[in-house]
């Protein structure tokens, strides 16, 4: 990592060691886990990228193929879902971060064009050349983990030696791989991908343990809003996991954790924001009690 600062830059934006970054989730899906294709229609959508950048998201993550198992979304239909709209919300929010979900380097390289900053690779390098396809459109990449696993399957029977070792050992060689393919090193984030390749006890685990990660020196993204190893743990459907997300998030920002993929951008703000002065990088809005 020769000649990194620790800080991420991605579009106009810079975040500095200590600084967090809140990805709002927007999926252009009908079939979504969580809110079931609420925001698959265009308005829909942008209705909910207005609010999360009321509510103080910096990037916005838009998907356009739902993560696990559903019906087939081809490369056409992907690109249909996504590119249009990346290039619509870039002039409607023109100093907005724009993430995109994908897995081909197709859709990269047309997303990348249309104004995405970022490109949030949850399937750990499935696709040789996404690399660099980013590097080509000179945006960020998302180095994640799912433990071998093609796109959209599910993890059955993962097994692991150390979870937290193999995910450090995976995602380090692909920003490695990254940066020789042309990404820049300041635009390269990491994923332990909670959920995908592991079982709740591998969740659990990269999560206690998310100082080991942030001490590779890259920033790491946490994407573990409402997901199934909360509800598992504490016997929560997926609409009432909204307590224990902002927990999980809460300790990852502690231990380190720098980027946070979510639904609920008000709440985790308002949390991120207590963490920060807490960790002292930050100060409080005002001091008056008890001092005037």
């Amino acid at each position: 990592m020769d000649g990194r600062d620790g800080v991420l830059r991605l579009g106009g934006r810079s975040f500095g060691v200590g600084e967090f970054a809140v990805m709002a989730i927007v999926n252009r899906t009908p079939d979504s886990f969580f809110d079931g294709g609420a925001t698959y229609a265009t308005e829909a959508a942008l209705t909910a990228i207005d609010q999360a950048v009321a509510d103080g998201a910096d990037l916005v993550d838009i998907g356009g193929v739902k993560a696990g198992y559903g019906e087939p979304v081809d490369e056409a239909e992907e690109l249909r879902r996504t590119v249009d709209f990346v290039a619509t919300v870039r002039e409607r929010h023109p100093e907005l971060l724009i993430s995109v979900d994908t897995y081909r380097s197709g859709v990269a390289r047309r997303v990348g064009a249309a104004g995405a900053n970022l490109i949030n690779d949850t399937w750990s390098g499935h696709d040789p050349e996404l690399a660099g396809a980013a590097a080509e459109v000179g945006a960020g990449l998302v180095c994640s983990h799912v433990g071998g696993l093609k796109p959209r399957t599910d993890p059955h029977r993962m097994a692991y030696d150390d979870v937290v070792a193999d995910v450090i050992r995976t995602t380090t060689a692909l920003a490695e791989r990254a940066i020789a393919a042309g990404v820049r090193p300041d635009g390269i984030v990491i994923d332990p991908t909670h959920d995908f390749g592991k079982n709740t006890l591998h969740s659990l685990e990269v999560t206690r343990r998310a100082d080991e990660l942030a001490a590779t020196g890259w920033p790491v993204l946490m994407a573990m809003s409402n997901k199934d190893f909360l509800g598992e743990t504490l016997d929560l459907p997926s609409g009432r996991r909204g307590p224990a997300t902002l927990a999980a998030v809460s300790v990852a920002a502690w231990l380190g954790a720098r980027v946070f993929r979510v639904h609920d951008v008000a709440g985790v703000r308002q949390a991120l924001d207590l963490v920060a002065v807490l960790r002292k990088t930050a100060t409080p809005a005002y001091t008056r009690r008890s001092l005037v």
